[in-house]
């Protein structure tokens, strides 16, 4: 099973969600960035359980530990090992679904590919695998803004049938984005969304959505013509997020509708005294290249497949059955997305940048 992520900043995730700890192996990190467990912990804050009455039960600090690859505060440039403990486990709590594969989850085509999974909790088909992804991102991040002042920004920009106004992209911040428990930064749509999240959490359902995420200050130059370009590393990053079914980036499939002479980005001379574009139709991509503008991107998430709804469907062996899955689960799992994407966007830049650099 392929748990690595990235060429030269590599992370490889471990860990089941009701086993004893998940985390990550981060190899490729530069020596002597300055780095500790606060560094990396808002963004688990973020992405942990728990948080609202939006988000799952599951009752989780996820502190993180760092276990190897930092001495005196400083990386070491060695492969920094990173672990959450899993305090609150319940795997009694799948008993009923141990022999009923939960219909669109994963139970059904991991048992026929490796003929075994982990029955509680979904394993590695889980959200919680996402945890070691964070942590490793985090430290992504921090890289990417010590040394080019990137910043990188997500938000829920629709939830359900309930869409956020197209909001200003520049100076948009996590302030903004975390001011509600949708982490909307419209709040007039965030409170809809939010009463979508509760109709359908108060039904034993859930609903889906889509995040907007930008990224500013991204060197020009990152990305390979053909099979290594940045929008399909990207997506291929966004993609293996559990529950997304759709990435677009810029203009996205709605640019598909225009003309070329509405489409094309006219360059101009910024005040900086950097060549860019009038308008921003590629999003920040041409050719599978950075070409300096915001990085920009919309991912869509399906509604969790765990309900307590009632569903008719087979076990294992072909019977019919019904499932009312137990246990405790998201009814919308964007608002504990924004993180994920964020990091995962931190790491495939932090690749991409440490590979020119190797090139050069």
């Amino acid at each position: 099973m392929s748990s690595t992520f990235g060429t030269l900043y590599r992370v490889s995730t471990f860990g089941e969600s009701h086993g004893k700890a998940v985390g990550a192996i981060v190899d490729g990190c530069p020596a002597n960035v300055e780095l500790c467990e606060e560094d990396i912990q808002p963004q688990l804050t973020r992405r942990r359980p728990g948080q609202s009455e939006m988000t799952t039960p599951r009752d989780e600090a996820d502190r993180v530990t760092i276990l190897s690859g930092c001495e005196a505060g400083k990386t070491l440039g060695t492969p920094i090992g990173l672990m959450v403990n899993n305090r609150d486990q319940r795997p009694g709590d799948y008993q009923e679904m141990s022999q009923v594969p939960r219909p669109s989850h994963a139970d059904f085509t991991y048992q026929h590919k490796y003929g075994n999974r982990a029955a509680s909790g979904g394993g590695r088909s889980s959200a919680r695998e996402t945890i070691g992804r964070v942590a490793a991102g985090a430290i992504a991040e921090k890289w990417l803004r010590e040394n080019f002042s990137t910043e990188i920004v997500a938000w829920v920009s629709s939830v359900g049938e309930v869409d956020a106004p197209d909001l200003s992209l520049e100076g948009l911040g996590r302030n903004e984005v975390d001011k509600n428990l949708i982490r909307c930064p419209d709040e007039r749509s965030a409170e809809k969304m939010m009463e979508a999240v509760a109709d359908a959490r108060d039904q034993q359902d859930s609903v889906g959505g889509v995040l907007t995420c930008v990224a500013r200050g991204i060197p020009v130059g990152l990305g390979e013509p053909v099979f290594e370009r940045l929008e399909a590393k990207l997506a291929q990053a966004m993609l293996s997020i559990p529950a997304t079914k759709g990435f677009e980036i810029g203009s996205g499939f709605a640019g598909s509708r225009m003309r070329g002479s509405a489409h094309n980005d006219p360059f101009e001379m910024k005040a900086d005294g950097r060549l860019g574009t009038v308008t921003n139709y590629s999003g920040g991509v041409q050719g599978g290249i950075s070409n300096g503008e915001p990085l920009v991107f919309r991912i869509a998430f399906k509604p969790p497949a765990t309900i307590g709804q009632a569903q008719q469907t087979s076990t294992f062996q072909g019977e019919k059955t019904v499932l009312e899955a137990k246990g405790r689960h998201d009814p919308c799992v964007v608002p504990r997305a924004v993180p994920i994407v964020e990091t995962m966007t931190a790491m495939t830049l932090m690749d991409f940048v440490l590979c020119q650099s190797y090139r050069a």
